[in-house]
């Protein structure tokens, strides 16, 4: 594997390649990272890994000088899985000057959820993002589903602006009591970590009741002499102070439509569209992040 670090090194090498897979990362790199690697193999050759940690999607009170870098052990990890080139550029290579230019999520997609409590978290990411893609030129790029958002606006991002990039969509991988992988994982404490796993069951819960809901729209008046319909923002609300209750700090717990995120109707609920239950909640001082799918 060749580590390169400037951009027109990085282009000279790849000069030719037509069929790149791409998976960009912040490095700290785990088996959910690695696992994106082996798909992405399964769709281009070569592939191409990038590891950079990018200040502009950190707000001020967040962890940028804290977030773990592991660059040795990572290339180690990529050199295993056949990674053929590892983009590795420091700030002053990405950025040589001011970045100025940013690219912004339409509003709708962007300030909502994440975006809601991360303000300018999305245009860090679209910004960095676009940058990579013309630096690497790929034909594909894999992103993971736990960050299901980001997957939906990078994906928009692309069509909107006819880039010649095919997005992989990877499935989250879990830890056997079904905790989603992440790097923010190794900030919990044992306890902590021990407690985890109750966000993920309470999105299946809250998937549950959303099929339950269904199913008593389909048999009719009968069963609804037994099962009292619930309203999605009931679902939500009762998911929220669940997780209160179990010592969790809830940012939202939120039932969308896999197309766009934005809330469905009832009808659309009815009709079995595609929905995804989010959630973002605080754990100690840790904050994760998870979804599945409906």
């Amino acid at each position: 594997m060749r580590v390169i670090q400037q951009i027109d090194a990085l282009r000279d090498q790849m000069h030719g390649q037509n069929r790149v897979a791409f998976v960009p990362t912040m490095g700290n790199l785990h088996e959910g990272h690695l696992s994106l690697m082996r798909l992405a193999a399964q769709h281009g050759d070569p592939v191409l890994a990038s590891v950079f940690v990018n200040r502009l999607q950190f707000a001020p009170n967040e962890d940028f000088d804290k977030y773990p870098r592991t660059f040795e052990s990572d290339c180690a990890k990529l050199e295993k899985e056949g990674v053929y080139v590892l983009f590795a550029p420091t700030e002053s290579d990405l950025y040589p000057e001011p970045q100025t230019y940013r690219v912004a999520p339409p509003t709708q997609l962007g300030d909502i959820l994440e975006g809601e409590f991360r303000p300018g978290f999305f245009q860090g990411v679209c910004t960095v993002v676009l940058k990579l893609f013309s630096c690497v030129q790929p034909r594909y790029a894999v992103f993971g589903k736990k960050d299901y958002q980001q997957l939906m606006i990078i994906r928009a991002m692309c069509r909107q602006l006819a880039l010649p990039v095919e997005i992989i969509a990877a499935e989250t991988v879990r830890d056997a009591d079904g905790l989603a992988l992440s790097s923010r994982n190794q900030y919990l404490s044992q306890t902590e970590r021990a407690q985890a796993p109750f966000l993920y069951q309470t999105l299946q819960a809250v998937r549950e009741a959303v099929l339950n809901n269904r199913q008593t729209e389909q048999v009719g008046q009968t069963a609804q002499t037994t099962q009292t319909t619930q309203t999605i923002e009931q679902i939500e609300a009762q998911a929220m102070q669940t997780l209160v209750a179990h010592g969790w700090n809830p940012d939202y717990v939120a039932v969308r439509r896999q197309i766009d995120l934005l809330p469905p109707t009832q009808a659309e609920i009815d009709a079995h569209v595609p929905l995804v239950v989010l959630a973002a909640a605080r754990l100690g001082g840790t904050r994760l992040i998870d979804n599945v799918e409906v």
